[in-house]
């Protein structure tokens, strides 16, 4: 099989409304597009959602763990410990603000830094922890809390990917110590571009918002200072609209993500691919919101790489991603001493990782078609096939 006739399948596509977009030429009409009404009313609703914790908004999910880090004090020559399978980003913010990653290698079932690990990384020069939850899914809260209360660390989450996921029945980011999500336009919720910090008290929002544009702060009609070096990160009211709009259907589009990842476990427990060795993320219900279903290939008994294999799938008419390498390996890295070998589940999750669709227009029907055209190829390309 070389085509299909079905519609093309991306491994992700946003889902907006008519009223969003309505609202949206709403802000376009009203003249005030740049930050104000909408972006106040989406942090309100947000701190909501969070249980009232204090809540900033910012143009990405990046600049918002920068800002996390800085209102956590970390400075130079300070260490960040964090995973190597995660967007580069999440290590480039611990650069940018003079600090060293430390990274530790992942759990292979979970996928997530192993925090059996943790402890041993822990140094007089630590001041944070960085835990990523790859896919939603979190990692044990309760493990990771404990290490850091007992060191006296800070930790900054980076849930870019678990808006919607909790832990033992908490949201993620209603507790904890400071919180970054993503809105970017992959993300459950999205603001087009986008991303919010979600804080412990109103001092620590009051610097965020420092940070977010310039260290400015007004008073009176005239009156302007700046007591911080801050950047321009504020999110504008068109995509505060947006995030409006999506944060409404949040419900809805979690319970269809797990029906849909339900329906690739039931569709895969046959299947050729799993028993040629592709390995299924973890089956879990409870805690995750399910970004992403990610399945492992097993190079080793396939006779293609995985390129060539996302080549054949696209073929088929289904869009597959990579997330992601384990970024130690990447140039800007090595440079600072990290090779290969240094967290093998990590290096070979990093090479074999497929990132399959997984999003809230999609059908059962979908699902099935994705995991036939994985059974062609595994039956194929296998080494017995």
């Amino acid at each position: 099989m070389t085509q299909t006739s079905r519609p093309f399948l991306p491994f992700v596509r946003p889902e907006i409304d008519e009223e969003t977009i309505q609202g949206v030429v709403d802000v376009l009409r009203s003249g005030w597009i740049t930050t104000g009404p909408q972006n106040q009313q989406f942090e309100a609703e947000l701190s909501a959602y969070f249980g009232g914790r204090p809540v900033r908004a910012f143009n990405s999910g990046t600049c918002t763990m920068e800002i996390g880090l800085r209102i956590a004090g970390v400075d130079l020559g300070d260490e960040i410990i964090t995973t190597p399978m995660t967007w580069v980003s999440t290590a480039n913010v611990i650069l940018e603000v003079g600090a060293t990653p430390v990274f530790i290698d992942i759990d292979p079932v979970t996928r997530n830094m192993d925090l059996n690990l943790l402890e041993a990384a822990i140094t007089p020069r630590t001041k944070a922890i960085m835990p990523v939850y790859l896919a939603g899914l979190p990692v044990d809260m309760d493990q990771l809390y404990s290490t850091a209360h007992k060191h006296k660390l800070r930790v900054i989450e980076d849930a870019a990917q678990a808006f919607g996921s909790s832990w033992r029945g908490k949201r993620i980011g209603s507790f904890g110590d400071l919180i970054s999500i993503s809105f970017h336009a992959n993300k459950n919720v999205t603001s087009i571009e986008g991303g919010a910090l979600i804080m412990n008290n109103e001092d620590e929002a009051e610097l965020a918002r420092k940070y977010r544009l310039q260290g400015i702060t007004r008073t009176g009609m005239d009156g302007m200072d700046c007591d911080v070096l801050g950047g321009k990160y504020n999110l504008t009211d068109v995509a505060a609209r947006v995030g409006l709009g999506q944060l409404r259907q949040l419900e809805r589009f979690t319970e269809k993500r797990r029906e849909l990842a339900r329906a690739y476990f039931d569709a895969f427990k046959s299947s050729a691919a799993v028993k040629s060795g592709v390995d299924l993320p973890p089956e879990n219900f409870e805690d995750s919101n399910w970004h992403m279903f990610q399945i492992a290939l097993p190079l080793d008994r396939l006779k293609l790489t995985r390129a060539e294999f996302m080549e054949r799938m696209k073929t088929r008419g289904v869009g597959a991603g990579v997330h992601y390498p384990a970024l130690h390996l990447f140039t800007l890295y090595r440079e600072r001493g990290f090779r290969e070998g240094m967290f093998p589940h990590a290096e070979k999750l990093g090479q074999s990782m497929v990132t399959l669709p997984l999003f809230t227009q999609m059908t059962t029907d979908d699902v099935a078609h994705v995991v036939q055209s994985i059974d062609e190829i595994c039956t194929q390309f296998g080494h017995n096939g």
